[in-house]
C-alpha cells in the first residue's frame, strides 16, 4: 500500500475508488467498507484510495479523544486490506475552510479522478460538515461519478463504532470491545528506559511510550506481550503513576518468569483482563504488596 503524506505529494490520478474517514481502529464496520472498496476496485479496474487526516478534525477543533489505534498501527491494519493507496490530508485552518462541495471537486474529481465513492451512513465532510451522502449523490449526476453507502455493522443489536469501542475499553470490556474490533485489544512500540521503580521492589518492568495524546485504556490488566518471537504472560500498568506524581501515561509491564534486557526491541502487548483501576499508594511497601496480589489474580485468570 503507497503512503502520500499530503496533498502536495499527489500526483493526479486518472481514476479511482475513494472511501474517506479517520478509520481509528479499523474495527468490523471499517472492514466492511474497505473489503468492498477493494471490490470495486477490481470491478472497475482502478485504484483503491482510502483518504485520512492528520490530525483528526475533532482533535483540531479541541475535541480530543482517546485513539484506538497509533498512526503505524491503524496503517499496519489498513496495509492487510488490499488497499492501494492511503492518503494522509493535513487539516488545518485553511483546509477546515473548504468548503463540501470544493473538496468533491477539487481533491476527489480533479486530484483523484473519482468513478467511484463509498463512505460510511454516518459520514459528514467539508466546512460545518455540510456535505453527506445527499450532497454526493446529487453532485454525481453532474459530474458522472458513482456513489454507495454501506449500512452499519451491528453486535448484539449494537451498531459497531469507535465511540462505542471506546466507552467498552474505559469500562474494562475487553471481550466486547475485540468483538467488535475483530481482534484482541493491543498496544505496540518499542521498549525504553524506565525509572527502575518496579525493580526496586521485586517486580522490574517493561516500559512503552503510548503513542497516542490519550489512551482508551487505564488501570491493571492480565496481558500478553509478544516479544523477539515469543510471547509471555504479564500485569501491565497503564497510568499516571500517581505514587512518584506522575503526569505522564505510560504502559508498564512485569512479565512473569522473564529476565533479559531488550531495551529498543519492539513489544506488542495484549490486553485480555482487567484487574482494577489504577490508585495512589501510601509507600513503596504498601505497592509491592498489592502488586502481589495483582499477579495472582493475573495468574488465576490465565490458569
Amino acid at each position: 500500500m503507497k503512503l502520500i503524506r499530503g496533498l502536495q505529494n499527489l500526483n493526479p490520478y486518472f481514476g479511482s475508488v475513494v472511501t474517506i474517514g479517520n478509520f481509528d481502529g479499523v474495527h468490523l464496520g471499517h472492514q466492511k467498507i474497505i473489503l468492498r472498496l477493494v471490490e470495486k476496485s477490481k470491478k472497475i479496474g482502478v485504484p483503491c484510495v482510502l483518504i485520512s487526516f492528520l490530525p483528526t478534525p475533532q482533535s483540531f477543533f479541541g475535541h480530543e479523544q482517546a485513539s484506538l489505534s497509533s498512526f503505524k498501527e491503524k496503517h499496519a491494519l489498513l496495509s492487510s486490506l488490499g488497499l492501494d493507496t492511503h492518503l494522509i490530508i493535513h487539516f488545518n485552518q485553511g483546509f477546515s475552510q473548504l468548503e463540501a462541495q470544493g473538496f468533491v471537486q477539487q481533491i476527489l474529481l480533479d486530484k483523484l479522478g473519482m468513478k467511484h465513492c463509498l463512505i460510511g451512513d454516518d459520514f459528514r465532510f467539508g466546512k460545518g460538515r455540510k456535505g453527506d451522502f445527499a450532497l454526493l449523490q446529487s453532485l454525481s449526476k453532474i459530474q458522472g461519478f458513482t456513489v454507495e453507502k454501506t449500512p452499519s455493522v451491528l453486535h448484539n443489536n449494537c451498531r459497531i463504532s469507535s465511540s462505542e469501542i471506546r466507552s467498552l475499553l474505559k469500562q474494562g470490556e475487553l471481550q466486547a470491545a475485540s468483538q467488535m474490533l475483530g481482534y484482541e485489544f493491543s498496544i505496540t512500540g518499542k521498549i525504553i528506559h524506565g525509572l527502575k521503580n518496579g525493580r526496586n521492589i521485586g517486580f522490574p518492568t517493561i516500559n512503552i511510550p503510548i503513542q497516542r495524546k490519550i489512551s482508551p485504556v487505564h488501570g491493571i490488566f492480565a496481558v500478553m506481550v509478544e516479544l523477539d518471537g515469543a510471547t509471555y504472560q504479564g500485569v501491565c500498568s497503564v497510568g499516571n503513576r500517581p505514587i512518584i506524581g506522575g503526569t505522564k501515561t505510560l504502559l508498564e509491564v512485569f512479565l512473569f518468569d522473564f529476565n533479559r534486557q531488550v531495551y529498543g526491541f519492539k513489544a506488542k502487548t495484549i490486553f485480555k483482563h482487567k484487574i482494577r483501576d489504577e490508585r495512589d499508594f501510601d509507600d513503596f511497601s504498601t505497592l509491592k504488596k498489592q502488586i502481589e496480589l495483582d499477579v495472582a489474580d493475573a495468574k488465576k485468570y490465565f490458569d
